[in-house]
Order: C-alpha cells, then structure tokens, then sequence
C-alpha cells in the first residue's frame, strides 16, 4: 500500500474539510431556528397583547397544519374541545379576521379561512357604511360584491365585518379596497387586499360567538 506521507496529509485534509462543512451547515441550521423562534416569539407577543384588551375570554391557539400549497383553505389548531373550543367560533389573527371554527376533536379545531372559495362574509364599508359580501378567491386577494348599484365606495376604503351579519360579530377588521369595476353585472364589485398575512400564520385568537 502507498503509505507516503503526501497521502496521509490528504486524508487529514478532507477529514478537515468535512468537518467544517458539517460544522457550517450546523450553524446555519442554528441561524435558521433561532431566527424562526424570534419570529414565533414577537408573533405570540402582539397576539398576547391583543387577547389582553379583548372584551370576552379568547383561546390563544397554534397553528399545527397548514397546507403549503393550499394555504387560502383551512387550518388546523392545536386547541380543541377540552380547551372551550366550540363549532362557529370565530377566529382571528393579527391585523383581523381569519375565519371560523367548522370542526372540533377534544385536542384539534379546523379553520375555514374567509379565502377559501366556499366561504362568504357580510361586511359594510367602514367610511359610508355601504353593504356587501366578500367571497374568497384562493388568494391574499377576496372578491366584494356590493348589494347597491351605486355604492359609495372608493379605493382604499376599509372593509369589516357587517352588523346584520348572523355568522360573525360586527366591526372586525378585514382588509382594504384594493380595485374596483362599477360596470359588473348585476352590481359593482371589487378587490379586497387582506390585511392578515394567510400565508404566514402561526398563532391565531379563538373568540367564542354564538351565530344569531
């Protein structure tokens, strides 16, 4: 066997090199979930904060499925019934709405996101008060139909959850008028730019509501 010491100090060389390329690719992997920490940590911090000026008892509850590809459809919580957690609950996320509770096992509760196509929400025009509904669309975008066909409305304009609504409580948060066509048929509608970040969550507030 070639036992030259030019080939031993090869061998001591890619040992080395091995090393410090596993050595790196651990403090990446460190780097990495120390960062997400710190951002699952300040997120949990303003939903804390949030919960705190609630008017009624809420669940804080984490995110634990969330479909990569399907993010507009459902979630799936980490509180269940044993938790107080109830069908028609309502949930909420930084910056407003996100959805309501449609299932509950004793440990896990599922979301139906208002982005998802199947879901329909009332709700006013903050500025005017002007009615409509708003319909998911797959996407960080919903689509508004307004019930008038002349609505007062403009760019811009919030958007929350209607008085007259019998599946959600009045006046919550949900996004901003992003675009808008009045020539639609049968009545104008528009774009609604969200204001919660669905592709993103990983705490939410479960608010308990009883539907009219």
């Amino acid at each position: 066997r070639d036992r030259s010491p030019s080939r031993g100090l090869g061998d001591v060389y890619k040992r080395q090199l091995i090393h410090k390329r596993l050595t790196n690719a651990r403090l990446m992997e460190l780097t990495q979930t120390t960062a997400e920490l710190k951002k699952e940590n300040q997120q949990l911090k303003k939903l804390l904060g949030y919960s705190a000026i609630q008017k009624t008892e809420v669940i804080i509850a984490p995110v634990i499925a969330h479909t990569p590809y399907h993010w507009w459809k459902s979630l799936v919580l980490g509180r269940g019934s044993r938790d107080g957690v109830e069908t028609g609950f309502i949930v909420t996320g930084i910056g407003g709405l996100v959805g309501r509770i449609i299932s509950v096992t004793p440990h896990t509760s599922r979301v139906l996101l208002i982005t998802d196509p199947t879901s329909r929400v009332g709700v006013k025009i903050s500025q005017t008060g002007t009615m409509g509904v708003i319909i998911g669309n797959a996407s960080s975008l919903v689509k508004i139909r307004f019930f008038d066909k002349s609505p007062e409305v403009s760019v811009g304009d919030a958007i929350t959850t209607s008085p007259v609504s019998r599946l959600f409580p009045n006046g919550l948060p949900i996004g901003q008028i992003k675009s808008l066509d009045f020539n639609k048929e049968p009545a104008p509608e528009g774009d609604v730019s969200l204001t919660v970040a669905f592709n993103n969550l990983e705490w939410v507030v479960i608010h308990p509501y009883i539907s009219k």
